[in-house]
């Protein structure tokens, strides 16, 4: 493959509507291979969808739109956050996952039956990859992750999330464990704010416990979180970190790295716009990077190119995240739910 080719490959373009733009058709007949249907900001603070979305938005429109992609691109990663506890995307569409408080109390296999059945009914609309669950164990402040996150038990929130890992993966899905390394305490919400973990490396061993569990339970993807987390890289934040990316695949972690929203304020950090991220995540290890399809896509695109053309990112990096997420997709596109 062109390095073109691979530098859409490794896009993943959030939006918050059902609506594909010429922008974005161009984007996946010209090598794009993922997308996220996400929601709005105000949904996103709200942990729920709209009246409106709830009202109107029927599972046949999803469909519609998956079909669209997969005529466009063939087998693709169509992701959304569905979150135990969280942010749930697919509001009334499926099968309903109990709150926090519930979980903590629910035998690991009837969560796991729960994940395979909400899981199932998405696979059923053309969704293929999940952004969940939360596995940060927040034992301190956490505004960002408020009414998402599973407790400060590392063994209750490894439990939980390894059953829902292995129901949405029964179920033919992805999943996706998040955030890598972790965030039990943080000054801001690094969505809108420049914010920081706090402790040092012994603060985060805790926080390892889940993703243990959930690379253990077989999960095929893990995001990096979108903050500093000095204790694990005191320089980069964690989805632009060599050293965190290296620390999650030294824990035996070979599938999916995708990186947490490039355009958060966390990881820009007033220093670098969304493309430098983009080349600096790729850099870092990093294989599918998540951004706001509002973003020039073809100009972010041409910033991957001409670093690969710079001896900056080297091609071989470039395309072996590309392959990683052709080959992902390609698996999780033509298999059929079980």
């Amino acid at each position: 493959m062109r390095p073109e080719d691979d530098a859409f490959a490794v896009l993943l373009p959030a939006i918050d509507d059902l609506v594909l733009t010429d922008p974005l058709t161009r984007f996946l007949s010209e090598g794009g291979r993922a997308l996220l249907i996400g929601e709005t900001r105000a949904e996103y603070l709200a942990r729920e969808m709209s009246p409106a979305r709830r009202a109107g938005e029927t599972a046949a429109d999803l469909r519609a739109l998956t079909e669209r992609i997969g005529r466009l691109v063939g087998p693709g990663l169509i992701a959304l956050d569905q979150e135990p506890a969280g942010i749930q995307r697919l509001h009334g569409l499926v099968p309903g996952l109990p709150g926090a408080d519930t979980l903590l109390t629910m035998p690991s296999e009837e969560i796991r039956a729960a994940a395979f059945a909400m899981a199932r009914a998405a696979r059923a609309m053309g969704i293929t990859m999940l952004l969940s669950p939360v596995l940060d164990l927040v034992t301190g402040t956490n505004p960002w992750l408020r009414g998402r996150s599973l407790g400060p038990d590392g063994e209750q929130v490894a439990r939980i999330g390894a059953a829902f890992i292995c129901g949405v993966e029964a179920a033919g899905v992805v999943a996706t464990a998040k955030h890598f390394p972790g965030h039990h305490d943080i000054d801001g919400d690094p969505a809108v704010e420049i914010a920081t973990v706090r402790g040092d490396a012994a603060a985060l061993m805790p926080g390892m416990i889940p993703f243990r569990a959930a690379i253990a339970a077989g999960v095929r993807a893990v995001m990096t979180g979108p903050a500093l987390v000095p204790g694990m890289d005191p320089r980069m934040p964690s989805s632009l970190s060599a050293p965190t990316i290296a620390a999650l695949r030294g824990m035996g972690f070979t599938g999916l790295v995708v990186s947490d929203d490039l355009d958060a304020a966390g990881t820009l950090r007033g220093t670098r716009d969304v493309a430098t991220a983009a080349v600096e995540a790729l850099i870092a290890g990093a294989d599918l990077l998540l951004l706001s399809a509002a973003n020039d896509l073809p100009a972010i695109r041409a910033r991957i190119v001409q670093a690969v053309r710079a001896g900056q990112l080297p091609a071989p990096r470039l395309a072996a995240a590309a392959d990683r997420v052709r080959a992902l997709a390609t698996r999780v596109g033509g298999a059929d739910a079980h």
